[in-house]
């Protein structure tokens, strides 16, 4: 059968002039010039350009002067052998296939061309015609393949490169219209827009929409979005999964947005069967009012699922196990954990104790026993001040200290559970002097966490 030259690749000048000329280029070299004619006549019908070299020496001079894809060489040749030859072809140039023609029995002969010249294949005098045609077939196709994939890994660093400045423009471009927009918004609003995340601020506000009606939920969806991430850490989500966790946590409770003030203010143990079955509504109307926006798809799930329990006794589907999201059994212990601190979810507010032995006496039950025991981790490794990490080194500062380029390491939340300004907003004397004004006029004493190392 046979065989054409494989479709050259046009992966460099030399590259596109062998494509216009149909063929891969291959240098031939022995010592016995009968040798080289049997193979030019096998091998140039088949459309290669053909060079011929009678040794070594003469070999890496025509390389010098012409490109060549693939070099067969004799083992046995006066002055200069097969092994000595093809290490000097590997060390000039590397990207040329190498293959060896053998009659010579010593196997380590072989095995030094192998490792020091690093053939791609060597054949056996005599060769067999459709043989050597097909392994120098396979070869050239290689190296052609090889040679695409560098020239592909070079475009793809080159338009990495453009993606990166124009990605940089267009920062540089939102940064300077958020500078612009500052000028028009609130006080509240221009905090935000220098927050180095606006999207989770933007969520933090919204979440608190519900808490300003004050009652036990002050600070609620904060303190739940903080525990279910840390715990979606230890459980070792993935960034995104994690996101969508905490997102979800910050969310959790939108749908009690029409509640009156009376369902807000009443443990869920006292609420009556009316209301516990609009209670247990409100994460699908939290889901009616979120699934517009698809940003927020995976953690709308999982606020349609918190009601969901383990063991299958939940609401609405009655899913069970695996089969709830594994996001949706961490913000359920987590949105319960805080509950039963500030009294939302039983008659009285439980002490820390009390909580772990409750949430003990649910595993396996109402919890995902690994997801009760991120929580216990969390628990016993963390030390908490309101649910809030800090993760930098940092200093209490009262607002009269408060200097303009300090920037905040933590929420700034009032008492009452409201968050004025979010972590890592760099504060100016405009905003430190509205923060000043607020704590005089709420008759309150503000303290601000921020950054040693700013």
């Amino acid at each position: 059968m046979p065989f054409a030259a494989p479709p050259t690749l046009n992966t460099s000048a030399t590259s596109t002039d062998k494509v216009a000329a149909g063929a891969f280029s291959i240098l031939f070299v022995d010592d016995e010039p009968s040798i080289l004619s049997s193979l030019k006549r096998l091998f140039r019908p088949k459309g290669y350009q053909i060079h011929l070299a009678e040794g070594g020496h003469a070999a890496l001079a025509l390389l010098e002067q012409v490109a060549v894809d693939l070099v067969i060489s004799d083992m046995r040749m006066p002055e200069m052998d097969g092994v000595q030859f093809l290490e000097q072809v590997r060390l000039r140039w590397p990207d040329t296939v190498r293959l060896l023609l053998t009659g010579y029995a010593d196997i380590a002969a072989t095995i030094d061309a192998v490792n020091r010249g690093e053939i791609y294949r060597y054949i056996s005098k005599p060769w067999d015609d459709a043989d050597i045609l097909l392994i120098v077939h396979d070869a050239l196709a290689q190296r052609a393949l090889e040679q695409e994939n560098k020239r592909l890994e070079s475009l793809a660093q080159a338009q990495n490169t453009e993606l990166k400045s124009a990605h940089a423009h267009l920062e540089s471009l939102v940064a300077q219209r958020i500078t612009e927009l500052t000028v028009a918004n609130d006080a509240l609003q221009k905090a935000h827009e220098q927050l180095k995340s606006n999207f989770i601020t933007s969520i933090k506000v919204f979440s608190a929409l519900v808490e300003l009606r004050g009652g036990n939920l002050a600070g609620h969806s904060r303190r739940v979005a903080d525990m279910a991430r840390q715990m979606a850490i230890k459980l070792g989500l993935d960034s995104r999964h994690t996101h969508d966790v905490f997102v979800a946590g910050l969310l959790h409770e939108i749908g009690k947005v029409g509640f009156g003030d009376d369902m807000l203010t009443t443990a869920i143990v006292n609420l009556t069967p009316r209301q516990l079955d609009l209670y247990r509504r409100h994460p699908a109307r939290a889901e009616q009012l979120l699934t517009p926006l698809p940003d927020l798809k995976g953690s709308t799930e999982l606020i349609a699922a918190q009601f969901e329990r383990f063991d299958g006794t939940g609401h609405p589907r009655r899913l069970t196990h695996d089969a709830i999201p594994l996001g949706a059994r961490i913000l359920a212990l987590a949105s319960d954990y805080d509950n039963m601190l500030s009294g939302a979810l039983a008659k009285r507010e439980l002490g820390e104790p009390e909580a772990r032995a409750l949430v003990e006496k649910n595993r396996g039950k109402r919890y995902d026993p690994k997801v009760a025991d991120a929580l216990l981790a969390v628990l016993n490794a963390t030390a908490l001040d309101g649910l809030q990490k800090t993760t930098v080194a940092e200093r209490k500062v009262a607002v009269g200290q408060l200097q303009a380029g300090m920037v905040l390491s933590r929420d700034l939340i009032t008492p009452s559970g409201l968050m004025m300004l979010s972590a890592q907003h760099v504060l100016d004397d405009r905003m430190i002097r509205k923060i000043a004004d607020f704590e005089k006029s709420a008759e309150l004493s503000l303290f601000a966490y921020v950054r040693m190392d700013q």
